[in-house]
C-alpha cells in the first residue's frame, strides 16, 4: 500500500529539482497550469520573483493548449486562463497589501539593480499617467510589474482603486498573451519545431519596453550633465 504514494512523491521531488525556473517550457513540463498559478503569484506579488518569465510562461501555455500540434505536455485552456487569472490577480493584490506594510523601506532595501530602476519607472508611471493607466501598462512591463503592486501600497493608492485596475490590466495581460499563444499555435502545424525562437522573440519584445527606458533615461542623464557645464 506504502509503495506507489512513495513512488510518486519520489518522481514529484525528481522533477521539481530537475526544473528549470527560467525556462516556461520546463516549467509548463513539471507542473502544468499549476506552475503557472504560482510563477505569476511569485512574479506579481513578491519581489523575489522579478526574473521569473511571465510573458513567455503565459504564451507557452496557450501554445501548448493546442491539441496535437506539438510534441509538449498538452494544457487545457479554459484551466491555464483560470489558474493564471488566479495567480496574476491574487499575487498583485498580495503585493500590494505588502507594500501598505512594509513601506518604502522594503524595496528601498534590495540591492537589486533591476529592481532599483523598476522603482523609478513604476514611479514615472504613477506620475505619468495616474493611478489607472499605470497599474494597468506596468502589467506589460517585466520587474515594473513586479515592484508597482507593492509601490501602489507604499504610496497609499486607494486600495478599491489599486484592486479594480489591477484587475482589468491583470485580465486583459493574461488573457490576451495566452491567447496570443493558442491563435498561434492554431494556425501553425508542427509549432513545436519553432518554439524556442518563438519564446526567445516573446522574451525580447517584453524586454524592449525597459531597454527604450534605460536608453531614454541615460540621454536625459548626459542632457542634464551638459547643461550643468
Amino acid at each position: 500500500m506504502r509503495g506507489p504514494p512513495t513512488l510518486l512523491s519520489s518522481q514529484l521531488a525528481t522533477n521539481a529539482l530537475a526544473v528549470n525556473l527560467l525556462d516556461a517550457s520546463s516549467l509548463l513540463a513539471a507542473f502544468g497550469a499549476l506552475g503557472i498559478a504560482v510563477v505569476l503569484f511569485a512574479e506579481t506579488g513578491l519581489l523575489v520573483g522579478f526574473f521569473l518569465p511571465g510573458d513567455s510562461l503565459l504564451f507557452t501555455a496557450g501554445l501548448l493548449c493546442v491539441p496535437g500540434n506539438h510534441n509538449g505536455p498538452h494544457l487545457v485552456l479554459w484551466q491555464v486562463l483560470l489558474a493564471a487569472l488566479a495567480g496574476a490577480l491574487a499575487g498583485a493584490q498580495v503585493g500590494y497589501l505588502i507594500g501598505r506594510r512594509g513601506g518604502r523601506p522594503l524595496l528601498a532595501r534590495s540591492r537589486r539593480r533591476a529592481l532599483t530602476e523598476g522603482v523609478a519607472r513604476a514611479e514615472e508611471l504613477l506620475s505619468k499617467y495616474g493611478y489607472g493607466k499605470a497599474i494597468v501598462l506596468a502589467r506589460f512591463i517585466p520587474v515594473v510589474r513586479t515592484v508597482l503592486n507593492p509601490l501602489a501600497g507604499v504610496l497609499e493608492v486607494p486600495q478599491r482603486t489599486f484592486t479594480l485596475w489591477q484587475v482589468l490590466g491583470g485580465t486583459v495581460w493574461v488573457v490576451g498573451v495566452v491567447l496570443a499563444g493558442y491563435a498561434l499555435g492554431s494556425s501553425v502545424p508542427n509549432i513545436d519545431k519553432y518554439l524556442l525562437p518563438i519564446i526567445g522573440l516573446v522574451v525580447i519584445v517584453s524586454v524592449i519596453p525597459i531597454a527604450l527606458e534605460l536608453l531614454r533615461a541615460r540621454r536625459a542623464s548626459r542632457r542634464g550633465g551638459g547643461d550643468a557645464e
